[in-house]
């Protein structure tokens, strides 16, 4: 259940606030609302089939009417999805399941109780906590485009519309000249949100006074960083704050043409883009002589195809051009050449959403939050080796300690922590000793890593940095697109030498050819790709060379990851189970049913099933370095 359109066609700007009223009134006149996440981390865990319970017994209890039902956006806290959250009490609960809905629904829609055991539990003090604001996942968070998720339902723009949307657009286009807009967003300080950080007022304002009369704008969402899910979100769960920021940017920069580039994998996000599009037609934001201005603008989506390169502008452009996704030489940039050789402005979607924002409360406002030369929030997916992971929003320039420790909850396990890389996987590896680096974009590109769309991934002391720049480098590589050498043929000389080291192969000549490799590809390539794709290898040779040296030296991992590099060993703690013996696909294990079982080390494959299996409780399989067999 949502508030519905209480006018059709918007053309005025006192039409907008006939609507703008008429959507508040009937959203304030349901008293109980529940908001399911229907984020990426929750739709598979049974969302919507929790949502379809909810649904039926509401009904059986006759409540549509005094009780709002929403599959919202992405709440954040992926770790204990799916959520619901009741409002107005703002009571928070975690890891539903569908037979679930008959006890939410009984206790704490009919009644006022708090369902004990759905409650978040703090594993730091074990107590239980009812409110969401007070999970400690959400504290140091200023969710700024994240925080409209749950009230939001993505297919009834009247939703946004009664918390604010669109007013921006209102204001713009009934208030302000196109000049008076790019300086509200270079005062405010936007910076562009998919990775280099450039300056979005001062791209508007180069758009905008190149020459021609036909002028475009685009929606980057090909985000396509292993884990990152960030755009995404977004754009599942309030497609309409970067519809609305497209809108005023078009305005802007005199553009009349919009495109929306996602990739194919984003079914989801594809379909509420399409809706939010339609629906905004309708009420009059988009087509012809919006709200009666005379100013005209139009969008449509561009599936892509899933090539990372196509992250970068002009391979981008060349797939929305509907040609292989290739960069070329820049200059001329896109503000100047851009689609079918016309001025365009490419912005991703984090950016677009951030303008509506700027614009309603104000650019002084707005850079209140941040620092100096970095403004604003930044969304982050915080994943890998930690207890709370999920779609973090916070200040620029939050201390990595912070993200880690006090939101993300710290590394599982009693285990430490190693490095975290930040940028996606052309980012750098930054290790313990620099946690309390503020995140902002200087900072971060000082450590040799990047701020990159929002990927952030946490690795303990159980991972070996040499895999680490050997597979994210095999990615980068493998989406190449083999426009120019030194990424082309650069990269795959990096991997093989990377591959050679894990094998126990490596020599010290190799070190010194691999870090000469990666200078060389980072200094000479011709896009972004190539430029940031050494970035995991210089890093984890800055701040990890002991490993490297003693993959290469001692021909051991210290990690034991590298299994060329580590041995499988049964201890006299074997209870003779046979668990592993019959696992074992290459015959490598033997032993009698109850006596100490043995690992033939020639057959062995290094594959780690009788690892896997050995039961916990047992524990008898172990890893180790050749060196340490040969010593005991």
């Amino acid at each position: 259940m949502s508030a519905q359109a209480a006018v059709g066609r918007i053309r005025s700007a006192a039409d907008f606030e006939a609507a703008k009223n008429a959507a508040r009134k009937r959203i304030e006149s349901v008293k109980k609302w529940i908001s399911v996440c229907g984020g990426p981390s929750c739709a598979p865990s049974k969302a919507r089939a929790l949502t379809e319970a909810l649904e039926t017994l509401l009904a059986k209890h006759r409540l549509k009417k005094k009780v709002g039902l929403r599959r919202s956006g992405c709440h954040g806290f992926c770790q204990q999805g799916p959520l619901v959250v009741l409002t107005p009490s703002e009571i928070c609960y975690c890891k539903v399941k569908p037979e679930d809905a008959v006890e939410i629904v009984e206790q704490s829609v009919l009644g006022n109780d708090v369902i004990e055991r759905l409650l978040y539990v703090d594993p730091g003090t074990e107590e239980k906590v009812e409110l969401e604001s007070e999970i400690p996942f959400y504290k140091k968070q200023t969710r700024t485009l994240l925080a409209s998720n749950k009230f939001i339902d993505c297919t009834q723009i009247d939703d946004y519309i009664a918390l604010g949307g669109y007013e921006a657009l209102v204001a713009v286009l009934t208030e302000k000249q196109p000049d008076e807009v790019i300086e509200e967003i270079k005062t405010a300080g936007l910076r562009g949100r998919g990775g280099a950080g450039f300056p979005t007022g001062v791209k508007w304002e180069r758009c905008r006074s190149a020459p021609g009369d036909v002028k475009h704008i685009i929606c980057n969402a090909d985000e396509g960083d292993p884990g990152a899910y960030m755009d995404r979100s977004v754009l599942e769960g309030n497609p309409h704050s970067v519809l609305e920021g497209m809108i005023i940017g078009a305005y802007a920069m005199g553009a009349r043409q919009g495109h929306f580039y996602v990739r194919m994998e984003y079914p989801a996000a594809i379909e509420s883009v399409g809706i939010a599009i339609e629906q905004a037609q309708e009420r009059g934001f988009l087509g012809k002589d919006i709200l009666g201005t005379g100013f005209d603008f139009e969008v449509r989506i561009c599936r892509g195809a899933g090539a990372f390169v196509c992250g970068e502008e002009t391979a981008l452009i060349a797939s929305v051009e509907g040609r292989r996704g290739m960069p070329r030489p820049r200059p001329p940039y896109p503000v100047q050449s851009g689609l079918w050789g016309q001025p365009t402005s490419i912005n991703n979607v984090e950016t677009w959403a951030n303008v509506p924002v700027i614009i309603r409360q104000g650019a002084a406002e707005y850079a209140k939050i941040g620092v100096e030369k970095s403004k604003g929030t930044k969304i982050f997916s915080l994943v890998g080796q930690i207890n709370n992971t999920g779609l973090v929003e916070v200040p620029m320039g939050i201390t990595l300690r912070e993200i880690v420790e006090d939101i993300g909850g710290g590394i599982p396990d009693g285990k430490k922590f190693k490095a975290v890389q930040t940028g996606g996987p052309s980012g750098g590896c930054i290790p313990a000793e620099h946690l309390d680096l503020p995140v902002d974009f200087e900072s971060l590109i000082e450590v040799g890593s990047m701020m990159g769309s929002g990927g952030m991934i946490v690795m303990d002391e159980t991972t070996c940095m040499v895999d680490v720049a050997h597979y994210f480098l095999s990615f980068t590589q493998s989406e190449s697109c083999g426009e120019c050498t030194p990424c082309r043929i650069g990269t795959r000389q990096m991997v093989d030498i990377l591959a050679k080291i894990k094998r126990g192969e490596g020599t010290p000549e190799n070190l010194v050819k691999l870090e000469e490799l990666a200078l060389t590809v980072k200094a000479t390539s011709l896009c972004g790709l190539g430029q940031t794709a050494p970035n995991p290898v210089l890093t984890t040779l800055r701040y990890f060379r002991d490993e490297y040296e003693a993959h290469v030296h001692e021909k051991r991992c210290p990690a034991l990851r590298c299994m060329d590099l580590v041995t499988f060993e049964i201890t006299e703690g074997c209870v003779g189970c046979g668990i592993c013996i019959d696992e074992c696909s290459v015959g490598a294990i033997t032993g009698q049913h109850k006596n100490v079982h043995v690992i033939d080390d020639v057959k062995c494959m290094r594959c780690g099933t009788c690892l896997a299996v050995c039961p916990p409780k047992v524990g008898a399989v172990v890893k180790k370095s050749p060196a340490e067999v040969m010593v005991s």
